[in-house]
């Protein structure tokens, strides 16, 4: 038995050891994302719902076809009263018994729609439907492509601060075992190395809470692209070079997807009225009939007129004439309601313009600043750690205190982290920049 654990679990080994981690550049998480997501693909199954929409309400204006029949029995026949004058008897009155125990029906039914008002404008509303879906398909898009690039590049921002700590860590630990050395030949303090195994400590600390933060970024990241969560992988260090973007003028705000969307939507609310409206409008169909009826005092199906059982066909074709006169100012209330949607949704496309032209103002003056800041931490972080190499050589030849090496150890390692963060509000005003010129979508053919 544990000669089978033991192989159990050298084989389970094996397996864990031979899966990869899968590099992902940015085009590719987008691209993955894409096809695996739900809201991509649940946006793809409303356009290709709208399809049977528009079947659905073009169904309105073909003919109408049914077949019917009944069966039924009248255990008591209903008994009418009649002027006995008819039959040679005046100032009686004769009960008749009219109908039979049996009676069954058997017939086909059609209706076409002639001028229904209604009808013509769903067909126009149906198709703007489709093209809403369709609009609707593309900003489902952009939004993937939006929350997988913020949450790329937030775990590479993870990934260097880890870097970063694992290179302080290492040059701490140097200086540990040689002050460590120092200290058994009686040329250090015993407080020195205490000092720095504490340093070390809480390096390691804050390793580990990077290690937890760096493992719910990727979580995130494989959540948005419907990547399943145990999947490993890597992201090149190539993905994140900066480089200046140029500012052209203002990008048209009508042809971002989030605006033509809502005017899209204006225009469903616009045929919404012309729906309504049609209910003064009057309406005009065509019905036909052709059917067979059974009659007799025992079950009809199969019997013969021999047996009291007797079938006859009929049929009616007519017109059906609909002309609305007074709906107690249902109508009217409906048109109203439809005139305010209609005011609100013109209220928010000045909104929704106000707050694009906002969006792109804020992402150029945000790629702006990050430009000069990284320039700045970059300058700053060849500075702290040029300070950090001549005071670990000071104070290995004596000449500086312990302080003065960590102060330059913290410095350097806040210089780094700070540079990192610059290049992250880079890249996520570089996103943001792009999604207000509508070009989100260019990032998959990067």
């Amino acid at each position: 038995m544990r000669k089978i654990l033991l192989i159990t679990f050298l084989a389970l080994a094996a397996t864990a050891q031979s899966q990869e981690a899968k590099t992902l550049s940015l085009k590719d998480a987008i691209t993955y994302a894409l096809e695996n997501k739900a809201d991509a693909k649940k946006a793809k199954l409303k356009v290709e719902n709208s399809a049977y929409q528009i079947q659905e309400v073009r169904s309105r204006a073909l003919p109408q076809i049914a077949a019917t029949g009944s069966l039924n029995y009248n255990p008591i026949l209903q008994t009418s009263v009649i002027d006995g004058s008819s039959f040679g008897q005046p100032g009686t009155s004769i009960q008749a018994t009219f109908g039979q125990k049996w009676t069954s029906t058997a017939g086909l039914s059609l209706t076409q729609n002639l001028f229904d008002q209604s009808v013509f404008t769903g067909l126009k509303a149906a198709k703007t439907t489709r093209e809403f879906y369709q609009i609707n398909e593309q900003l489902t898009t952009e939004q993937v492509i939006e929350r997988v690039a913020n949450n790329y590049y937030g775990v590479y921002v993870q990934r260097q601060n880890l870097t970063v700590l694992d290179s302080t860590y290492n040059n701490t630990n140097k200086v540990k075992n040689i002050i460590k050395g120092q200290y058994d030949n009686g040329l250090a303090k015993k407080i020195d190395l205490d000092r720095i195994v504490v340093k070390l400590s809480n390096i390691n600390t804050q390793r580990q809470q990077v290690i937890n933060a760096v493992q719910l970024q990727e979580n995130a990241l494989k959540f948005y692209m419907g990547m399943p969560i145990e999947t490993a992988i890597v992201i090149p260090q190539a993905a994140f070079e900066v480089t200046p973007q140029e500012f052209a003028e203002a990008p048209n705000t009508a042809n971002r997807t989030e605006y033509l969307l809502m005017k899209k939507q204006e225009q469903l609310l616009e045929y919404q009225k012309k729906s309504v409206l049609a209910g003064y409008y009057p309406t005009l169909s065509l019905s036909a009939g052709y059917n067979f009826i059974g009659q007799g005092p025992q079950f009809p199906w199969g019997a013969k007129p021999s047996q009291g059982v007797y079938w006859s066909d009929y049929s009616a074709i007519g017109l059906n004439l609909n002309v609305p006169i007074f709906s107690g100012f249902r109508t009217h209330s409906k048109v109203k309601q439809a005139d305010i949607e209609l005011r609100s949704i013109k209220e928010d496309l000045v909104d929704t313009k106000l707050a694009l032209d906002l969006a792109f103002a804020n992402a150029k003056t945000q790629i702006d600043n990050s430009i000069i800041t990284i320039k700045n931490q970059k300058s700053n972080v060849k500075l702290a750690q040029e300070v950090l190499n001549n005071t670990k050589n000071n104070y290995i030849q004596g000449l500086t205190s312990l302080t003065d090496l960590l102060d330059a150890e913290n410095a350097n390692t806040e210089a780094q982290n700070n540079y990192t963060a610059a290049v992250l509000d880079y890249k996520l005003a570089e996103i943001q920049l792009i999604k207000s010129k509508g070009e989100l979508t260019t990032l998959i053919n990067n």
